[in-house]
Order: structure tokens, then C-alpha cells, then sequence
């Protein structure tokens, strides 16, 4: 049995099939599957009633000892493609998160390059053509996935589909609620044009901007909460430049790069002659944000005797400068901005709790970008624009527009994209910068990526890979000479050449006993 899980639909046919009511005696388009392929997992889809669905079952699992699974789902039609589209991938996530959950062990993203879905089957035969289109859109798109269809006539094949298909589809997005009269129906603010920097579509953003948009017009305090890159910044200037304060100045102060030492000279200003080098007097952040919005990003890096001062500040709105006795009132609005847990850093001792009940009022989270379905195709068209637009503008009409193959889209839309959006539009700087030719391929886009640092595990297919095992020819002695190579090799680097020190490093009694295995394990390695 191999390891290929077939995902399907259940169609009338294949019900027909199980009761004998086909003239031709037939097993219907799953059974014919079933029985002339081997699958780890049988995935079916139905939205018949339970009677049936069980009554399928009992047949199929007659045919085969394989696992068979029935996913009861409730569709509006048969042919409505939003309904199928969003039971189909709600079955799809379940699935392959379990698989990923037993078999790698790994929770640090949830993208879908880590799903297992090149050994996924998708059956088109059963159920309707909507049903089949979905398939065909998901396995060339989002899913990756080997596509079958069956007939009497001509038995079970394989589907080629000749072209590449390029597609963030969200059915939501067409059949979603009307925006404004979900606005008018909550009263909610008018569509605030400070938001219009921030691209998206999908249902989280959607609630993002709108709670910002309602704590705008209001003087609470705002901690945005989002992984790096999400835009967080972006959020806290549009609040600003829609709130009452937006002719007032808004001072952003990165939090990491403030040194301990310097807190009090950089928030608070100083005066002339408070230390040595201050020649002049110096308004701190909390003066200059005076009237207007204090942005804080990352205030999750400041030190605890930093919030103790900031908490004050907060609660008395007054400031003294460094070297001075006199203090002054001070009005401004405060934004913040983190990436860290900050209630778990507040049970950890690392945050101040009534800091944190005090900044976090209005408190908004913005989502990662694997998480913004339907998002990310309209990301890259916009960065794609934009950065060909600033190009023509250094080049004039010497310089041809960068497109996308679709393939080379694909490719984009797989990736996880762990540093979001400022890793996003990165990277097509580089695929538009480096591209030799208008239509970028598949190979510019792999090459542009970067891989995950984090990640010291072997891309499937690699050196270490125990699919390899399975390979004609394998050969473990021949195996442990490569690694045995590669690991020399690189001490030697590592060590500048210097044999003994690489032989002190990979453990070695001395390196002439590393020589004998570089010299064998190479004649070996060359003669594979």
C-alpha cells in the first residue's frame, strides 16, 4: 500500500453502484478507484443523509481493507461553488493538520508547503461539475495534488491539466456581506480614507480596520498585538491621521532601540548643562508628541524600571526634563505595539501589570499573512505595481514592466511567508530587480525566497532523507560517505584548512585518521 490519500465526492452514481441498481453491474466512479489503486486513507466528502452515507460505507469497506473516512457536509446546492469550495477545504485543513500534527511534530507555522499534500488524490468523477471544478482549482492552486478520474469505459487515469492555473480563490469575497450596509446596519463610522494604504479583503482584516477605525474617534489608549511585519505600524498612522489628534505630530519611538541608560534623556528631554555633551536644551518624546499621537512599537522590550516611569507619566501627564525641577503638563494620545504576549510576560514578571491594563484598552490583533485567506495574490499584484512603477520612474520607458508566470504565482502563494508582509514585498523587490527577462519564472521566484533559519530540518528529497532508502541502487555505506564528506569538508573550512584543529572538531584521534576517511569516503563518492 503506498502512502496517497485520495480525497472525493460522493455521488449519485456511486450510491446507485452500491444498491446494484447499474445495468452495466458497475462499482461506480470510487469504487473503480478503490479497487485499482492503493491508498493509505480514503477521504469522502458527502452531503447526502446519514442512511445513505452510512449505507455507502458499509459497501465500499467491502471492497477494501483500506481506511475509509465519510465527511458529512451540509451544502446549500450541489452546484453552489461557494458552499462546495469552503466544505471541501474545512475537510482538507482537518485532514492534512492532523497528518502534519502526527507525522512532523512541528507547530511553528501553519503554512500550506508543510501539508503532505503532493501524496494527496483528488477524485473528479463523483458528484457534480461544480464539485469537479473546485478540485481542479484547489489542486492546481492552494492544495497541490495528483488529479483521477474513472469511467467504465476507459477504467481509472490520471488528469493532465496542460496549464497552470494562478488563484487566491475566496468564495467569501464574492459572496460575502455588503460592507456598507453592515456599516450603516451597526453605525459605524464612515469609511475613513487614512485606511486605504492598508490592502486586503479577507474577513479578519475586514474586522481589524473596522475596530480601528472605531477606536479612532476616540482618546483610549490602543495596543496593537501582531507577529513582525503585519503592519502594525501602518495600523497606528492611520488611527492618528483619522482620530481628532491628526494636526497634531505623531512620534514613533522603536522601544528595542532606546539603550537602558539613555531612557529618561531620549522620553523625557533634558536641559542645558544637565550632563556632560548636553550644549543645548532637548524636548523628550512625551513633549514632542505634545497635542498629538506617541506611537510605542515593541513596548514589550522595555525594561521594567523604564515602565515604571512611563506608568507614571501616563497617570500624572506632567514631565521634568533632565536637570531641571520644574514639570509640565503634557497631552497626547498613546499607541503601542508589540509582538510578545504581553499578559504571559506579565505573568512572568517581565511586564508590569498595571502597565498593561493601562495601555491595553483599545486592543486590536492584527492577523499573520498564512492567515489572511484571499489576501496575498492582491498583495503581490499591489507590490508588483508599485515597485515597477518606481523603477519607471529611474529608467523612463527603457524599463518593461515584471509580470508573473502563473507558475511563478503558485510558487508564492506556497510560501508561508514567516517575516508577512515586509518579508512579501522583499521579496518581490528582489524577483523584479534580479529578473532578466518581463515574465518572471518559477525558478527566479525559489531562487528569491529565503529559506526558514529556524527550520535545521532537510527538505524532503535531500542528503538526509529516509525516502532515499526506498531509491534503486541505495546504498548505506555510500550514504554515510556522504555525510562523512560533507562534514570534513566543511570543519576544513571551518578551521581554515588546519587538519588537525577539523579533526579535534568532528572528533577524530588525529587527522590523519580523518584524511583515510576523506580519501575513502571521496573515491566513493566519485564513483557513485
Amino acid at each position: 500500500m503506498n502512502n496517497k490519500t485520495l480525497f472525493t465526492w460522493l455521488g449519485m452514481t456511486d450510491l446507485r453502484a452500491s444498491r446494484g441498481e447499474l445495468s452495466d453491474g458497475g462499482l461506480g466512479p470510487i469504487g473503480e478507484a478503490v479497487e485499482k489503486l492503493d491508498f493509505s486513507e480514503i477521504h469522502i466528502l458527502s452531503d447526502m443523509d446519514k442512511s445513505a452515507n452510512f449505507a455507502y460505507s458499509e459497501w465500499v469497506s467491502k471492497l477494501t481493507s483500506m481506511k475509509i473516512v465519510i465527511h458529512p457536509c451540509t451544502l446549500s446546492s450541489p452546484m453552489n461553488f461557494s458552499d462546495i469550495y469552503e466544505a471541501t477545504v474545512a475537510v482538507l485543513e482537518e485532514v492534512l493538520n492532523s497528518s502534519k500534527d502526527t507525522t512532523e511534530k512541528n507547530s511553528h507555522t501553519n503554512e500550506l508547503t508543510n501539508y503532505p499534500t503532493s501524496k494527496c488524490v483528488f477524485h473528479i468523477s463523483p458528484g457534480t461539475s461544480a464539485m469537479a471544478a473546485i478540485w481542479i482549482i484547489l489542486a492546481k492552486t492552494a492544495y497541490p495534488a495528483e488529479l483521477i478520474q474513472s469511467s467504465p469505459e476507459e477504467g481509472v487515469k490520471t488528469v493532465s491539466i496542460p496549464f497552470d492555473i494562478s488563484a487566491d480563490y475566496n468564495p467569501a469575497v464574492l459572496f460575502g456581506k455588503n460592507e456598507d450596509i453592515l456599516r450603516i446596519s451597526q453605525g459605524l463610522p464612515p469609511k475613513a480614507p487614512e485606511f486605504n494604504d492598508i490592502i486586503y479583503r479577507c474577513a479578519a482584516m475586514k474586522e481589524a480596520v473596522m475596530r480601528s477605525r472605531i477606536v479612532a474617534m476616540h482618546e483610549m489608549p490602543v495596543l496593537i498585538n501582531g507577529e513582525s511585519g503585519t503592519g502594525k505600524e501602518l495600523f497606528a498612522r492611520a488611527i492618528h491621521a483619522s482620530s481628532l489628534r491628526k494636526g497634531g505630530p505623531f512620534v514613533e519611538v522603536n522601544c528595542g532601540a532606546v539603550p537602558k541608560n539613555l531612557f529618561e534623556s531620549e522620553f523625557f528631554g533634558y536641559e542645558k548643562g544637565a550632563f556632560t555633551g548636553a550644549n543645548t536644551a532637548k524636548k523628550g518624546y512625551f513633549e514632542e508628541a505634545d497635542g498629538g499621537t506617541l506611537f510605542l512599537d515593541e513596548i514589550g522590550e522595555l525594561p521594567l524600571q523604564a515602565q515604571v516611569k512611563l506608568l507614571r507619566v501616563l497617570q500624572e501627564k506632567k514631565v521634568s526634563r533632565v536637570g531641571s525641577r520644574k514639570s509640565q503638563a503634557v497631552d497626547f494620545r498613546i499607541v503601542c505595539a508589540t509582538h510578545k504576549n504581553l499578559m504571559k510576560a506579565v505573568s512572568e514578571g517581565e511586564f508590569r501589570e498595571d502597565l498593561f491594563h493601562r495601555i491595553a484598552i483599545g486592543v486590536l490583533q492584527l492577523p499573520p499573512l498564512r492567515e489572511r485567506q484571499g489576501d496575498l495574490s492582491l498583495l503581490i499584484d499591489h507590490f508588483i505595481d508599485e515597485i515597477n512603477c518606481e523603477f519607471r520612474k529611474v529608467h523612463g520607458d527603457a524599463w518593461k514592466n515584471r509580470k508573473l508566470s502563473a507558475g511563478a504565482r503558485n510558487a508564492l502563494l506556497h510560501h508561508s511567508w514567516p517575516g508577512n508582509i515586509r518579508e512579501l514585498r522583499n521579496t518581490v523587490s528582489r524577483l523584479i530587480l534580479w529578473s532578466m527577462h518581463e515574465t518572471i519564472s518559477v525558478k527566479e521566484v525559489k531562487g528569491a525566497i529565503f529559506a526558514n533559519f529556524a527550520d535545521d530540518k532537510p527538505e524532503k528529497g535531500g542528503l538526509y532523507s529516509a525516502e532515499r532508502v526506498a531509491e534503486p541502487g541505495f546504498s548505506l555505506e555510500k550514504f554515510l560517505g556522504e555525510i562523512a564528506v560533507e562534514h570534513i569538508e566543511k570543519a576544513l573550512i571551518e578551521c581554515n584548512g588546519r587538519k588537525s584543529a577539523a579533526a579535534k572538531m568532528l572528533g577524530f584521534a588525529n587527522y590523519q585518521t580523518m584524511d583515510n576517511w576523506l580519501r575513502k569516503f571521496s573515491r566513493m563518492k566519485e564513483n557513485k
